[in-house]
């Protein structure tokens, strides 16, 4: 594929492992306000923040489970949450942040409501983000799993009202779930990933969430590469989609 120039995809750094991660989103000027969504919150407080990633195999990425200290490469994995750890803590080397991942691959809602303590209200962040919906009907595609979109709602809605109640305080960020048509993906995912899509958005608008819009930035994506450079098999991340997916969290987030 043809890399136009101004892409913020095509610059050689993009995607080189760990290498100047912080220094690589610098360049492609994200770190100033005016590049968020319009309409979304701010998360204002940064010193001393504690930040929490939440989510399947997608946040997982390979992360050692074994390391639970914040702030350590190998407990992020190669995702998009060690894209955004790197690029915090290269943004804000004086605000004390402390961050996390707890992605676990093959979860569903229900496997978050299950570790929800230990993996969430014990660690008490100021920010959660969450990305949680693609499992839940993959597993019930391969007959592993029954839970249906309304299931599904009522337990994302019941998780978010427990992490409030708790953490009254915690900034939360709620991430779509996305696909694209490859690999695995097929007809038979449809209607029903769209209606638990929009799910996801009435759980986020409910808990006055901020919105992170990965299918639209993936639906877009695909205008200048095919499904399959962003995700192989339809639903995990190529390096490339991580990037985007980092890149469009920054942008909803406003950090």
């Amino acid at each position: 594929m043809n890399e136009q120039k101004n892409s913020p995809l095509s610059r050689r750094a993009v995607i080189k492992g760990s290498l100047a991660t912080g220094a690589f989103w610098a360049t492609q000027g994200l770190l100033s306000s005016d590049v968020a969504a319009a309409g979304q919150p701010v998360v204002e407080k940064i010193k001393n923040a504690t930040i929490l990633f939440q989510g399947d195999s997608i946040t997982d990425a390979g992360r050692n489970r074994r390391n639970k200290g914040p702030n350590n490469a190998g407990a992020f994995g190669r995702g998009y949450p060690f894209l955004l750890a790197s690029y915090l803590l290269a943004k804000y080397p004086k605000e004390q942040l402390k961050i996390f991942n707890r992605g676990i691959s093959g979860n569903k809602v229900p496997d978050l409501d299950k570790r929800w303590q230990a993996d969430c209200i014990d660690i008490k962040p100021d920010v959660l983000s969450i990305l949680i919906g693609v499992n839940d009907i993959w597993h019930k595609l391969n007959g592993r799993y029954k839970g249906t979109v309304e299931s599904y709602e009522e337990g994302f809605n019941a998780l978010l009202s427990r992490t409030k109640e708790a953490l009254p305080k915690t900034k939360l960020v709620i991430c779509e779930p996305f696909v694209l048509r490859c690999g695995a993906i097929n007809d038979k995912w449809f209607p029903e990933f769209t209606q638990r899509k929009e799910a996801a958005k009435r759980v986020a608008q409910k808990a006055g969430a901020i919105w992170v819009p990965f299918q639209e930035a993936f639906d877009e994506g695909v205008k200048s590469a095919p499904p399959k450079y962003w995700a192989g098999d339809g639903v995990h991340p190529s390096m490339a989609g991580h990037a985007l997916m980092a890149k469009t969290w920054i942008e909803a987030v406003k950090v």
